[in-house]
């Protein structure tokens, strides 16, 4: 499978091409899928980050690379390892936390 990607990396990811008001370009994105996942099958579930939003329910604010910006959860999705370009590190044990609360939230609540 190559690389090793573990869940709350953030990764250099090539999000092109894409369609709508899908967040596009090549920018850094949280890998959200559990480990298993990562280390078993080819793709990888995503969240992109930017650093041009505004406080919304399914947006976390971060501050990562010492750029202040969001990890846009309300923009999921699945991407091909190959997508991947490089990695970035890795967010901080809060924000995690503050992923995981968003995501039960939305997926099941």
């Amino acid at each position: 499978m190559g690389m090793v990607i573990k869940q709350y990396e953030v990764y250099l990811i090539n999000l092109d091409p894409t369609i709508g008001h899908e967040i596009q370009k090549t920018r850094p994105c949280l890998v959200i899928s559990p480990d298993v996942m990562n280390n078993n099958i080819s793709t990888v579930i995503i969240a992109p980050m930017t650093t041009k939003s505004h406080a919304y329910p399914t947006r976390v604010s971060i501050k990562f690379e010492d750029k202040k910006g969001w990890i846009v959860l309300d923009q999921i999705r699945t991407v091909d390892r190959v997508r991947l370009v490089k990695r970035l590190g890795k967010i901080k044990p809060a924000e995690i936390l503050a992923v995981k609360k968003i995501i039960k939230e939305m997926l099941v609540d």
